[in-house]
């Protein structure tokens, strides 16, 4: 299943899509649920996840964000 949503955390709009599943996989990140999350702020990447690392926690706000959706959806 996607999940689309918008994170506003410490004053920036962070969009976000995460797929994920109901049981962990060793595609999900961690071995975890999800196995494709993307995160946005300003237009611009700032992670992605695709059954592998793409694009690591572009700062200490990102990792942040990250965590919320890992907290709900991993």
């Amino acid at each position: 299943m996607w999940t689309h949503g918008t994170i506003n955390y410490n004053g920036s709009a962070y969009r976000y899509s995460v797929k994920h599943f109901e049981e962990p996989s060793k595609f999900g990140y961690k071995e975890g649920r999800a196995s494709k999350i993307w995160i946005e702020r300003s237009g611009e990447t700032v992670f992605n996840y695709d059954r592998g690392m793409d694009v690591k926690a572009a700062d200490k706000d990102t990792k942040a964000v990250l965590q919320m959706l890992l907290d709900k959806f991993n």
